[in-house]
């Protein structure tokens, strides 16, 4: 698709992405740099994060002059100031919606590029930014038709292409009293991480699904579920949903926890 002639088959991933100042965290630049390393050179990287909700499936802009996507506030201005210019990715957009359903819809966005959820780890991962990377919305967040648009985004994986679910396995903003980010773990977030430790090395895709139902530390862990949601892409994506993933990172940063996964 971009003119590899054997291009490396990549994983999937979720990633516990953060907000930008998780950029001058060493702990975890370094865990995403070695993580990178071990992936081999990805032919493009398509990304759903946990800031992008819009249906029907929305693919974002393929033009590298497209702005970043500053989605936050309250930060020092250098984080507006950060730039990624990776190349878009046309060709892998096409594949993308030809992936799709005969008769779903599908919409573009030509004016929405990648989104913090996307572009801080990547500024980590690939910091060169030349490789193609797109990003598709959230088109729902119930888990069992995530798991089905991560089957339909599979085959991409054999073309060299990196899929990546982007959001944080805690994300309980709303309750946090601590904001330094060495803070101890509120006991709703070490209870949902050991949680969802439990049911990754179980192979439990059940369970996760359930989660709202079934996981500790629930609903504060995620008074709202978008940033677990993208984990379910990732599973879909993977070679079997109910796989033990590598869990490559772990660890709290402001109480919350950033667990993320390689899925073969």
């Amino acid at each position: 698709m971009t003119g590899s002639t054997s291009p490396t088959r990549q994983p999937a991933l979720f990633l516990s992405h953060g907000a930008p100042p998780l950029v001058d965290s060493p702990t975890w630049v370094q865990q995403l740099k070695t993580l990178a390393r071990g992936l081999g050179r990805p032919t493009a990287i398509l990304i759903v994060s946990a800031h992008w909700e819009a249906a029907p499936l929305t693919i974002g802009s393929t033009d590298s002059r497209t702005p970043l996507t500053y989605d936050f506030g309250g930060f020092p201005e250098k984080y507006y100031r950060v730039q990624y210019r990776s190349p878009g990715a046309p060709d892998l957009a096409r594949r993308v919606a030809a992936m799709m359903p005969d008769g779903e819809p599908i919409a573009h966005d030509p004016t929405r590029r990648l989104d913090h959820g996307a572009y801080v780890p990547m500024t980590v991962m690939y910091p060169e930014a030349d490789i193609p990377v797109l990003q598709i919305s959230l088109p729902t967040l119930d888990p069992e038709r995530l798991l089905e648009l991560g089957r339909r985004l599979k085959p991409l994986r054999d073309e060299g292409v990196l899929v990546i679910g982007s959001g944080f396995t805690t994300h309980g903003l709303p309750f946090l009293r601590d904001w330094r980010p060495e803070a101890t773990p509120p006991s709703w977030s070490a209870e949902f991480d050991a949680w969802a430790a439990e049911r990754f090395t179980a192979g439990d895709v059940e369970s996760l699904i359930r989660f709202r139902q079934t996981a500790p530390g629930m609903p504060y862990a995620h008074p709202t579920v978008e940033h677990f949601a993208p984990l379910f892409v990732a599973f879909g994506a993977s070679d079997d949903a109910e796989q033990r993933p590598d869990q490559v990172i772990d660890g709290f940063w402001m109480g919350l926890s950033k667990r993320s996964l390689v899925l073969a």
